[in-house]
């Protein structure tokens, strides 16, 4: 008996998603490991946690797949791009990276209300919500940025936002934890 509640074409839309998110954790990995290169250990923690929640989300919607009886498939990551060649072109790539997710998660809302499918309508509800901190966290890391000088900071400037930045609470949820009151 075939037991998958999702349509060919949402279960393949939501494992482009988890894959999407997989690339997503290796972006903000790999720009973490840039800013610990540069001595921005703070910076570098807190993107490393950033790449540990993006992880989370594709195992949360691994696991959605799978509990509505799909298969989810595991694709070919690309690879993250180039070293930012600043603290402004990293925190930029973040939020253009956090808009485009977010553009990709309406695409699925979308596509759940198209086919009526209110289970993954209503799932998807969560990553509305979580694509909004995304945006506003990265909006405020390059308005941190810009405060301490953008790319003309003095050293002390961004010694201090790079203690801010590590001092950040390191609270990221386990994604099989996470609910809609406790995302």
């Amino acid at each position: 008996m075939n037991t998958n509640r999702l349509s060919p074409a949402m279960e393949k839309a939501l494992s482009d998603q988890m894959n999407k998110e997989i690339h997503a954790s290796h972006v903000f990995l790999s720009y973490g490991i840039w800013a610990d290169d540069k001595g921005y250990q703070g910076i570098a923690n807190f993107l490393y946690r950033h790449a540990q929640e993006e992880r989370n989300h594709s195992i949360k919607f691994m696991e959605y797949i799978l509990n509505r009886g799909g298969k989810p498939k595991v694709e070919a990551i690309p690879a993250p791009p180039a070293d930012p060649e600043s603290l402004t072109a990293c925190f930029d790539g973040v939020f253009r990276h956090e808009v485009d997710n977010t553009t990709s998660i309406y695409r699925l809302v979308d596509l759940a209300m198209e086919e009526k499918d209110w289970a993954t309508w209503n799932f998807m509800q969560w990553f509305v919500q979580e694509q909004i901190e995304e945006e506003t966290l990265a909006s405020n890391l390059i308005d941190k940025l810009k405060i301490a000088g953008g790319d003309r900071a003095s050293d002390e400037s961004l010694f201090t936002l790079d203690r801010v930045l590590e001092q950040a609470p390191n609270d990221v949820p386990l994604a099989q934890d996470a609910t809609g009151e406790n995302p």
